[in-house]
């Protein structure tokens, strides 16, 4: 009896390790993109990880492979004068080495249009992901991004 319940704690304590080191691993990733450190997004992949964007709803997506190509596609954010990634809920099944989740994520992007107005896109994304243990902790196997809706709003600043 005493070394079911040692078991099941272990098991217990390594199940929330293992949670816990995916959630880090998705919060990196938006760090990395909201401060524009390309490769340290990349960083989050295996080297051969794929990253594959449904940018705006309805359009074909758009599949980057290997760390490299991940990295050069963060850049893209540099179009921005900034840009806030919000992650939210993670919904994650665990399999000794291998793991998969969605989370979401309520994306903002700061931009000025054509006549100078700071605006807002704000994109509600699910990240679906798969992922690998490596000696180095989780990485990101695979990673689709869909994007649910777009609102484009003005950006209000207090005086």
């Amino acid at each position: 009896m005493a070394a079911d319940m040692a078991a099941d704690k272990a098991t217990g304590t390594a199940y929330l390790a293992d949670r816990l080191a995916l959630r880090d691993l998705v919060e990196t990733y938006a760090h990395g993109a909201d401060r524009r450190k390309p490769e340290l997004v990349a960083s989050m992949f295996l080297p051969d990880g794929s990253l594959t964007v449904h940018r705006d709803p309805g359009a074909a997506p758009i599949t980057r492979t290997g760390r490299e190509q991940i990295a050069a596609a963060m850049a893209g954010l540099d179009r921005y004068i900034a840009t806030q990634h919000l992650v939210a809920n993670q919904l994650a099944t665990i399999d000794g080495d291998r793991a998969e989740a969605e989370t979401y994520c309520t994306a903002h992007h700061i931009y000025e249009d054509e006549a100078g107005v700071r605006r807002d896109r704000v994109m509600a994304i699910r990240y679906v992901d798969t992922y690998a243990r490596t000696p180095e902790g989780w990485r990101i196997a695979t990673r689709t991004l869909h994007c649910d809706w777009v609102e484009d709003r003005p950006l209000t600043i207090p005086s």
